[in-house]
């Protein structure tokens, strides 16, 4: 992969992925770092339950959404109260560290940072609390610059890939198959997927400025990873007057959006490409 001409390489999957056969070729490489689930077996478990305790350091998690807003006030959940009020059984989560430790697999000749994240779990049944007991996940990585908290928080990101695919199907629609036959739907969506290619390629073509080269690189990362729908609201849906006169077409933007100067740029980028 590294002869492709990337110069990095992050590999993240979970346990399905953890080729260890191949961790020693990958890491020799020096361009290629790796994070992989790790199957939790009883001889790594046994190995977490040894460290110290003060191996182990708590795990706080941002909240999921940031808002920049008043809070809204949330609704009142009542499921939780319909469970216990059932007698169903329910896991709670109690809290989440971290640790990690040197870990060679049997495929491999070297050894590798293994992480564990160590759940606390309550079991409930109505009101009763039944028991607590500990449950493991694993990652195996060759990152030795990341804390072990990163590592965790990396494992759990989506990957590129997976964006890709959600946006083909809930951003382009591609993935619906409206018609009734294998071709006809195979056409809608390499049409459909055209245009999340154009949007991409759009965002790649955006130039940047020396003189505001931080602030137009931002923008550019954050359009080529911008989900279609915002794209559309942003490039696409914009109101525009047409008026031909004076042997030109003038166009009018009838509102603003923060996207208009990326916007601007991208259209003296496509006219200096046509006149060329």
């Amino acid at each position: 992969m590294p002869s492709a001409g990337f110069r990095k390489i992050l590999l993240r999957g979970d346990t399905k992925f953890a080729q260890t056969k191949h961790l020693d070729r990958w890491d020799a490489t020096g361009k290629i770092r790796f994070i992989f689930g790790f199957e939790a077996r009883d001889s790594l478990k046994a190995r977490a339950d040894e460290l110290p305790a003060d191996a182990y350091s708590f795990l706080e998690r941002s909240p999921r959404y940031q808002i920049k807003t008043v809070p809204r006030e949330k609704p009142e959940r009542v499921k939780p109260e319909i469970v216990r009020e059932r007698g169903y059984e329910t896991i709670h989560l109690l809290e989440e560290m971290v640790a990690e430790f040197d870990y060679q697999p049997v495929a491999c000749k070297k050894s590798y940072r293994m992480i564990v994240l160590r759940k606390r779990v309550g079991v409930d049944q109505g009101q009763m609390r039944l028991f607590e007991e500990y449950r493991y996940l694993f990652y195996i990585t060759n990152d030795r610059k990341m804390t072990a908290e990163e590592v965790v928080f990396s494992a759990n990101d989506r990957c590129d890939q997976e964006n890709l695919i959600a946006q083909l199907k809930n951003g382009v629609h591609a993935l619906t198959a409206p018609v009734d036959n294998l071709v006809s739907n195979w056409a809608y969506m390499v049409m459909a997927s055209l245009a999340w290619s154009l949007k991409a390629w759009s965002a790649l073509l955006v130039p940047v400025s020396p003189r505001h080269q931080a602030k137009h690189k931002a923008e550019k990362r954050t359009l080529l990873r911008m989900e279609f729908a915002t794209f559309c609201a942003a490039f696409i849906q914009m109101p525009c007057q047409i008026v031909r006169g004076g042997r030109r077409l003038i166009y009018r933007l009838l509102s603003w959006n923060p996207w208009q100067g990326a916007f601007l740029r991208l259209v003296e980028r496509l006219h200096s490409c046509w006149l060329c």
